[in-house]
């Protein structure tokens, strides 16, 4: 049954490739498929996946990619303000940052959505990965900032993965 679903899945992705990259042709139905047979084999799980499992994982991945796009721009305007505006207003700090994730792909997941955002860097996740160290741009908050690494961010991280 699972291989049905993977074949399944990747006769319908590239399609979906096609219709967004607006060129329906024999190569870039290969481009898709090449592109889908990756995506199915990184988000596969070594218990039973259907199709519709698939779907809600690809979903899910559309939506953390639309997030981090948002997040991107709004991190971008706001180094653009920082640099911008006269006058020095930046308040620059290391954060250890509790984490909750447990796999390592998830914590490099959560390092590098971090480390790609305007303004905040991944430092080091402590030997016990229990602690991702970041510097910060500008933090008002100390609390606050960890907070919403854990409840924005984290979180996120963790429902892409489910």
């Amino acid at each position: 049954m699972k291989r049905i679903n993977i074949i399944l899945g990747n006769a319908f992705l590239p399609v979906v490739w096609m219709a967004l990259t607006g060129r329906f042709s024999l190569a870039n139905f290969a481009i898709g498929f090449g592109i889908s047979a990756v995506c199915l084999w990184v988000i596969s799980s070594p218990r039973e996946v259907t199709f519709i499992v698939y779907v809600i994982r690809f979903y899910r991945f559309v939506r953390f990619v639309l997030f981090f796009i948002g997040e991107l721009i709004i991190a971008n305007l706001r180094v653009a303000h920082e640099v911008l505006t006269p006058g020095h207003s930046m308040r620059p700090a290391i954060v250890a940052v509790d984490l909750d994730l447990q796999s390592d792909l998830e914590i490099t997941v959560l390092a590098n959505f971090i480390t790609l955002t305007p303004g905040t860097l991944s430092l080091d996740v402590s030997p016990d990965r229990k602690t991702l160290f970041v510097h910060v741009m500008h933090v008002r908050d100390i609390d606050a900032f960890r907070q919403d690494i854990k409840h924005r961010l984290e979180r996120r991280v963790r429902e892409l993965f489910e």
